[in-house]
């Protein structure tokens, strides 16, 4: 009975050990691929920017230093990350302990950050109508420079003496944290994540609402060139009994413009009819025929807003799942990671186990993975100059 308990035993230990080397396995090429998938995007974001001048823009200047952050997480912080996943513990020492979660916070802190500074432009490209213009070179290298130096501090902070007593003690245990100093902790996390989601939060509500004021806009009454205005007064005052009938079709006129801009240069246009010729035409006819065409441009009228309506709608929906996409991602990727930090920060036996801290943070690293998919996909020049770069076809023309 002795030796069937060993052999048991055995057993036990044989399918302990191939169980861990499976998970293992697993574990090193799922994170094998996140970390490639991490490089790839990326890679392709910057060399889109640099081979494509239609691409070269200021507002670019914020994806590209974005990527690169993102690159520098996928580079310097996850393969280490992945080792210590792998090895189900820290054995590496406290110097690269050290290197790691500096570079950890450092590179995740930009990679935030610059999401701040790529709305923090949008909301200037919407609400002020003079801000393309005077969008420069130095106006973003003052947000990129701004982003990377407050990471530079938020991560050195520990370096410079920031530090729990328990620091090395967690590293001897198999454990390499950032500093768990309470203080820190609740500086480090609100500075790095809560302020930046309040002002995305913000910031993307504002573009929103203006973006739907813009797309509910009503297009108003055609403002007259002074020449047609004086002969549209002219008539008037030869014809004051149909005054009524030129005024009816003058203001059903906007709604053919409405549909396109380019529709609405009917002064200009050498086959549009003008509004002069319009009031000459309907001011000699009967009664009747002046009847028929207020009730038919009433009905185009009415079919026109419909069709107003109908692509506000769809215009409106994009806005709102495009934002939504931005901020989703961003919330679903860092806020469980963030929330368990402050809150284990806070109060200490509120640690998640292992696995689930692991999770969080891998999912926060995922949030790099998906910001060049984020920020490239909803661009019509992004993914022609992606299709070029994978099919081998030619640059844009420079």
């Amino acid at each position: 009975m002795l030796e069937n308990a060993t052999l048991l035993g055995n057993d036990s230990s044989m399918d302990d050990v191939s169980f861990g080397g499976v998970t293992a396995i697993a574990t090193a090429v799922t994170l094998g691929l996140l970390i490639l998938a991490t490089v790839i995007g990326n890679v392709f974001v910057i060399a889109a920017i640099l081979l494509e001048r239609n691409l070269q823009s200021v507002a670019n200047y914020l994806i590209v230093s974005l990527a690169v952050a993102d690159l520098m997480v996928a580079c310097l912080v996850m393969p280490l990350g992945a080792v210590y996943e792998i090895n189900s513990g820290w054995s590496l020492g406290p110097e690269l302990c050290d290197m790691w979660t500096s570079s950890d916070v450092l590179c995740c802190t930009a990679s935030i950050l610059h999401l701040v500074a790529i709305a923090v432009d949008r909301f200037w490209a919407v609400t002020d109508l003079n801000y393309i213009q005077a969008r420069n070179p130095r106006r973003i290298g003052i947000l990129v420079v701004a982003v990377w130096v407050v990471s530079l501090g938020v991560s050195l902070a520990p370096q410079l003496g920031w530090k729990d007593p328990g620091y090395l003690d967690r590293i001897a245990e198999g454990k390499c944290l950032v500093s768990q100093d309470p203080t820190y902790q609740i500086f480090a996390t609100c500075a790095t994540f809560y302020v930046p989601l309040l002002a995305i939060l913000f910031l993307y509500w504002r573009i929103f609402q203006a973006a739907r004021r813009r797309i509910r806009k009503r297009p108003g009454t055609i403002v007259q060139p002074p020449r047609e205005r004086r002969r549209i007064l002219r008539l008037v005052t030869r014809r004051p009994r149909e005054e009524s009938t030129a005024f009816t079709i003058t203001r059903s006129t906007p709604d053919h413009s409405s549909v396109s801009p380019e529709k609405s240069s009917s002064y200009n246009g050498a086959n549009a009819p003008s509004t002069t010729s319009v009031l000459s035409t309907t001011t000699t006819t009967t009664t009747t025929t002046t009847t028929t065409t207020t009730i038919s441009s009433a009905t185009t009228t009415t079919v026109t807003k419909k069709t107003r309506e109908t692509i506000e709608a769809k215009r409106e929906r994009k806005a709102r799942k495009t934002l939504a996409i931005i901020t989703g991602a961003f919330v679903v990727c860092w806020l469980p990671f963030f929330l368990a930090a402050l809150l284990q920060a806070l109060y200490p036996p509120l640690e998640p186990p292992d696995f689930v801290a692991s999770l969080f943070l891998w999912l926060g690293y995922f949030n790099s993975t998906l910001n060049p998919v984020i920020y490239t996909i909803f661009s019509p020049e992004f993914r022609q100059a992606f299709k070029r770069m994978l099919c081998g076809g030619g640059r844009a023309a420079r």
